[in-house]
């Protein structure tokens, strides 16, 4: 085993395995193999964001290199083949970065290329990424033509003071004009929006929300405005609203959501029936996934063990590599002792929880594994049990870091 290289860091030399180390005998029995997913990272912005630690870089004078880094996908999903053999792919993920920078003629051929080398489902889910800065009129109709099924819009905020202080290239008016336009192009549609934003009060948080809702989305993905390690509101910090008036934000977005037919089924997505993020879910619920592009991250299961991957993380880096026939900067396995809070960490952000079962198959352990947590949790009133399922409180919901840690010693 190659173990994880610290934070930031990438291995120098190549990770090689074939796909007999992955199947050797462990200490772990899978009794079956979870459902796949595929995520395709596309690492360019046009701008980076001060709050954002994803893996983006701002596009240069070079450009994009479309096509060659589509190449570098291709070799990277070729090599990665013989892990995969058989599976049927359930949902794809294009992600970034800004994927709706990429044309999409560039799309088009880059979803052709892993529909010719993986079996997909037959309703499978395909997800895209776009930015209302990189909107253009008919470009939305033109990826759903190219195969996308589902568009993620970054909206963050119709208010274009906010859109300013969070480093958005797009404007409210692009907001706008980018959201009708999914509404017509698809059937399915996610926003993005972000609150306890710099300097915004409870009024104005109710006319973004208001104003999302006008258009009807099937599903929309809340996040609360975090300060995260390395970004440029790490070094300069905003003035944000403090956490009981974040916490005021929130029920008041769930209700408004709620009378709207969303649903909270995460502790961040609210959805209309039938309309809920496989792919998500499948992370949530300890599935399984392929990450291919720059920085991209797999996790994937074997009959006796469950490994993390990672691809190199600078484009210019990955695209030698991935052509070279080997996009790894890491590779490791999932300590035995480390499955029962990885799970706890995904499966408590659902609303219904999850099944006992589904415990013991994603993980290969005992259910006892986590009973001292589960009892603990019960204890303080942070989840809820019968013989079947675990589900979150509305007070382990609102204290979600607090019920995950109870199992970081298990």
């Amino acid at each position: 085993m190659i173990p994880i290289t610290p934070q930031g860091s990438e291995t120098d030399a190549a990770v090689q395995r074939d796909i007999q180390h992955y199947m050797r005998p462990g200490t772990l029995q899978l009794p079956a193999l979870p459902p796949l997913s595929l995520y395709v990272h596309l690492p360019w912005c046009l701008k980076k964001c001060p709050y954002c630690d994803f893996n983006s870089h701002e596009q240069n004078a070079s450009g994009l290199q479309e096509q060659r880094y589509i190449d570098a996908v291709v070799a990277d999903l070729e090599a990665a083949l013989p892990l995969i053999w058989g599976r049927t792919v359930h949902s794809i993920f294009i992600g970034g970065g800004t994927p709706s920078l990429f044309s999409p003629q560039a799309i088009d051929r880059l979803l052709a290329d892993i529909r010719a080398r993986l079996r997909l489902e037959a309703n499978c889910e395909i997800t895209m990424e776009a930015n209302p800065g990189t909107f253009e009129k008919d470009r939305f109709k033109a990826f759903r033509s190219a195969g996308v099924t589902r568009l993620s819009i970054g909206v963050q905020s119709f208010n274009d003071a906010h859109l300013k202080a969070l480093g958005r290239v797009h404007d409210r008016a692009q907001a706008l004009a980018a959201v009708e336009e999914a509404a017509q192009s698809f059937d399915t549609f996610n926003l993005d929006i972000m609150y306890a934003l710099p300097g915004q009060t409870m009024e104005q948080l109710d006319a973004d929300v208001k104003l999302a809702l006008q258009f009807a989305p099937p599903h929309i993905s809340i996040y609360h405005l975090t300060i995260e390690p390395n970004t440029y509101f790490a070094k300069f910090p905003p003035q944000i609203p403090e956490d009981d008036t974040a916490y005021a934000m929130l029920d008041h977005i769930t209700e408004v959501t709620g009378l709207a037919g969303l649903e909270r089924y995460e502790v961040s997505a609210y959805a209309k029936p039938a309309h809920r993020c496989f792919h998500n879910l499948n992370y949530w619920q300890f599935g399984d996934y392929l990450g291919i592009g720059a920085g991209a991250h797999s996790k994937l299961s074997f009959a006796h063990r469950v490994v993390r991957q990672v691809r190199f993380r600078d484009p210019a880096r990955y695209m030698e590599q991935a052509l070279a026939g080997n996009a790894l900067a890491q590779d490791s396995e999932v300590a035995r002792a480390d499955l029962p809070f990885e799970y706890m960490l995904n499966a408590l952000r659902l609303r219904h929880g999850f099944g006992l079962r589904d415990f013991t198959e994603r993980t290969g352990l005992p259910i006892t594994a986590i009973q001292a947590g589960l009892q603990e949790a019960e204890r303080k009133g942070l989840i809820e049990r019968d013989f079947a399922r675990v589900r979150p409180t509305a007070l382990g919901f609102d204290f979600l870091s607090d019920l995950q840690a109870l199992f970081l010693q298990e």
